[in-house]
């Protein structure tokens, strides 16, 4: 068994698809949205059958609040961006993951979510490793 995987947990395959992994935390697997229009990262609780936070006990819960704030300051300090959006919305990918996007005036879509706007833009593998290591730094 890989390093932090829970037993019987299994990553939603769209999540997979469009994410690369970053990183273990205590509680959740981070993970880079691969579009480099924005810098975004995904929290995934490594919790079987989760799909709103309220699904969690309360000691996951503070933890992942934790995790969250962790990983929204390490961005904003990587990136000097205006605003960190934070969001579970699964409406399409149910398994629980929490968005964590780093937001500056001007970006694609400012100030409308990103959700729905244009294509996803790939990053170049040595792109993406770089700002891997940028986060990991910041952290």
């Amino acid at each position: 068994m890989l390093p932090g995987l829970k037993a019987g947990f299994t990553l939603d395959t769209r999540l997979e698809a469009d994410s690369e992994q970053l990183m273990w935390l205590g509680l959740c697997e981070l993970r880079v949205m691969n579009d480099r229009r924005w810098p975004w990262l995904l929290l995934v609780p490594q919790r079987p059958g989760a799909e709103e936070i309220h699904d969690m006990t309360p000691l996951d819960q503070a933890m992942l609040t934790f995790e969250t704030n962790m990983v929204a300051q390490g961005l904003k300090k990587a990136t000097g961006c205006t605003k960190i959006n934070t969001g579970a919305l699964g409406n399409i990918v149910r398994q629980l993951h929490i968005h964590v996007i780093a937001r500056s005036e001007g970006d694609p879509g400012w100030p409308g979510p990103v959700w729905g706007h244009g294509l996803r833009e790939p990053y170049q593998r040595s792109d993406l490793r770089r700002f891997a290591e940028t986060i990991k730094a910041a952290l």
